[in-house]
């Protein structure tokens, strides 16, 4: 019926003007609309930046290294713990400091996950550092982003490079245990493990080898290495009876006995690491993996032979890392204490 009515001039003059009234009332109803719409789109898209706190809170900087600088001297390993916390947290749903709410009668957090039960530290650290931040400027800064300053200055306070670190990130409400078992490498991860799961949170294989250097400080468990030292092959036989003296082989005996990352130097961040790996001195099997006859021997080579390569690679995978789906804009909260939601 519309098509024929539509052949007569005065019907298809009549049919035009109802049309072109109906588009003018649609554009003026849809423009706001449309406005509305790419705002919600920016304000969800909305970038970190060196400079967020530069306003609000510009002593961030010099309120939480000293803190951690002296939690570092009283412990070296400390600064290894800090900066695992931030891996560990930007793993799971990004980095959104859900790692450190603990645990209530009503609600389940990452803490007590495989990955992080009886291994993750440096809580009380965090906590001692937003006190601080808290009193130079309140309610401003999340325990997101201090994780993530903090991991930053464990690395130079350490001997490590140094970056601008990009912030504004806010802090979950939510954490996901289930996610922290499963998107964390375990220390029993293969090659190609470790390379999917780099690659679910946009890191690439280059960005998994050299974030995996932060293993040049620190500590691990005989239960994280126990398997590599007394069930591979890839592994020096002398490293291997020196690592068995604090390790027995039965599971349950001497589980949370440590020994260091980095034979050499486990308390000052440099390339050491790698020379270790191909030497066939990796302390868990996920260590030496990415030194056995694979593609990413050549990386490992490279960042052997000097920190320069090895350091620029580094800050190049902590930043991008840094930026896994963080909160912004009016996503998440500011935390006034980072054990709890507010």
């Amino acid at each position: 019926m519309w098509v024929k009515q539509a052949h007569s001039p005065q019907a298809k003059h009549t049919l035009s003007s109802k049309i072109i009234e109906a588009m003018t009332s649609f554009s003026m109803a849809y423009t706001p609309l449309a406005i509305i719409l790419s705002l919600c789109i920016v304000s969800s898209n909305a970038q970190l930046s060196t400079t967020f706190y530069s306003n609000s809170c510009p002593n961030v900087f010099t309120t939480i290294k000293p803190v951690l600088q002296h939690a570092i001297e009283k412990e070296k390993r400390m600064g290894a713990s800090i900066l695992r916390l931030f891996f560990h947290d930007c793993f799971v749903n990004g980095c959104d400091g859900s790692i450190l709410l603990a645990d209530t009668p009503n609600f389940v957090g990452e803490q007590h996950a495989n990955p992080n039960n009886r291994s993750a530290r440096g809580f009380k650290v965090i906590d001692r550092i937003k006190t601080a931040v808290e009193k130079a400027c309140p309610g401003v800064v999340s325990c997101a982003d201090i994780l993530a300053i903090a991991a930053r200055d464990s690395v130079v306070i350490l001997g490590g490079p140094n970056w601008d670190v990009k912030l504004g990130r806010r802090d979950s409400r939510t954490a996901n245990k289930t996610a922290a078992n499963n998107e964390i490498p375990p220390p029993t991860s293969s090659l190609a493990n470790l390379t999917s799961l780099f690659a679910a949170k946009g890191l690439s294989t280059k960005d998994m080898v050299a974030l995996s250097g932060a293993h040049t400080i620190g500590q691990a468990r005989c239960t994280s290495f126990r398997s590599h030292i007394y069930n591979d092959s890839d592994i020096d036989p002398s490293f291997a009876t020196l690592r068995k003296s604090n390790c027995p082989k039965q599971s349950g005996s001497g589980d949370m006995n440590l020994a260091p990352l980095d034979l050499q130097t486990p308390t000052t961040f440099d390339n050491n690491y790698y020379r270790n790996l191909v030497v066939k001195k990796g302390l868990m099997h996920s260590d030496q993996e990415l030194f056995n006859g694979g593609s990413t021997d050549s990386l490992v080579k490279s960042y052997s032979d000097g920190t320069g390569k090895f350091y620029s690679a580094f800050v190049e995978g902590m930043i991008k890392m840094g930026d896994v789906s963080p909160l912004v804009g009016s996503n998440g909260e500011i935390r006034k204490i980072c054990s709890k939601v507010n």
